[in-house]
C-alpha cells in the first residue's frame, strides 16, 4: 500500500516542527527516516501514522486521506511500534501481542481463539514464542522490543511505523529484526539512527534537518560524505564494503584513535 505526504507541516504552541514535507513510500518498500536528534523524525512518523493531525498538507494511504478515515479503520491499517513501550498491567508477553488484535475484535479481552493463528505467527516471526508466558515486567529491553514488533504484526496492518526499532537490541538482533521487517513485504517507515543499518536494509531514505527534508532517494544517492558532514557535523567516508559490496559509513574522529 502506497503512503504519501504532500506539503505537510506541524507546529506546537506556534513553534514550527515540520516544514512542508513531501514524500512517497511505494508499496512494499522500507523507508528510513534519518536525521540528528530533534530533527523531527518521531513527529513526522506520528503524523504519517495518523496519531497527529498536520497543521497543513495531506497524508494519503493509497488514494484515501488518512486523517479523514474512521479511527478504527486507521488502526487496522497502520501499526506503530513506539521507541519506549511500557505498561503497568500484569500482562504476559502473549497478552501484549494479543493487544494487536483489538482493532479487529472491537473489545478486549475477547475469546483467545480469535486471531490465535495470527498471534502465533507474529510471535514466531519475531522469535518470541518461548517468551509467551513470561511476565512483561521480567523481559529485557530487547525482548520487549521484539514482543512489541510481534504485537504490531499481529495487527496485520498494511503499513508498519517503527520508531527507533533497534534501540534496545544487540547487533545480531538489530540485523535480525530489520531483516524480518524487510522480508514481510509490507510498506514500512522506520526512524533510524544507525546509518549503516539504514544503508543495508532501506529501499529509500528521507533525511531531516530542523524539520525539513534535505535529501531523499535510494541510499546510494543520499548517503554521501558531504551529507553526513552537513547534517550530522561528522567527517566521514562513504563507500562499498570490500567483501559484500554493501554501502557503509565510516566516521573519523581523532579522539577515538587508540
Amino acid at each position: 500500500m502506497r503512503l504519501s505526504a504532500q506539503d505537510v507541516s506541524w507546529s506546537v504552541r506556534s513553534r514550527a516542527i515540520l516544514h512542508e514535507i513531501s514524500l512517497t513510500c511505494p508499496p512494499g518498500t522500507l523507508t528510513g527516516l534519518l536525521g540528528p536528534n530533534g530533527s523531527g523524525k518521531t513527529t513526522l512518523l506520528h503524523v504519517l501514522a495518523g496519531l497527529r493531525r498536520p497543521g497543513a498538507g495531506t497524508v494519503r494511504l493509497g488514494d484515501a486521506d488518512l486523517h479523514r478515515m474512521p479511527a478504527r479503520t486507521r488502526a487496522r491499517r497502520i501499526a506503530v511500534l513506539e521507541q519506549h513501550a511500557s505498561t503497568s498491567l500484569p500482562l504476559t508477553a502473549r497478552q501484549v501481542v494479543e493487544l494487536g488484535r483489538i482493532p479487529h475484535r472491537g473489545r478486549w479481552p475477547a475469546a483467545r481463539e480469535e486471531g490465535a493463528a495470527e498471534i502465533a505467527e507474529a510471535m514466531r516471526q519475531c522469535g518470541v514464542t518461548h517468551l509467551a508466558d513470561r511476565a512483561w515486567q521480567t523481559l529485557s529491553g530487547g525482548e520487549r522490543q521484539r514482543v512489541q514488533l510481534a504485537r504490531a504484526l499481529a495487527q496485520q496492518p498494511d503499513v508498519l511505523m517503527l520508531d527507533e526499532p533497534t534501540n534496545h537490541l544487540d547487533l545480531a538482533h538489530q540485523v535480525d529484526l530489520l531483516a524480518t521487517v524487510r522480508a514481510l513485504g509490507r510498506t514500512t517507515v522506520a526512524a533510524l539512527h544507525d546509518l549503516d543499518l539504514a544503508a543495508a536494509f532501506c529501499d529509500r531514505l528521507v533525511v531531516l534537518q530542523d524539520g525539513r527534508v534535505v535529501a531523499s532517494g535510494p541510499p546510494a544517492g543520499v548517503l554521501t560524505a558531504d551529507l553526513v558532514d552537513r547534517v550530522y557535523g561528522v567527517e566521514a567516508s562513504v563507500g562499498r564494503h570490500d567483501r559484500c559490496g554493501r554501502l557503509h559509513v565510516v566516521w573519523h574522529d581523532p579522539r577515538a584513535v587508540r
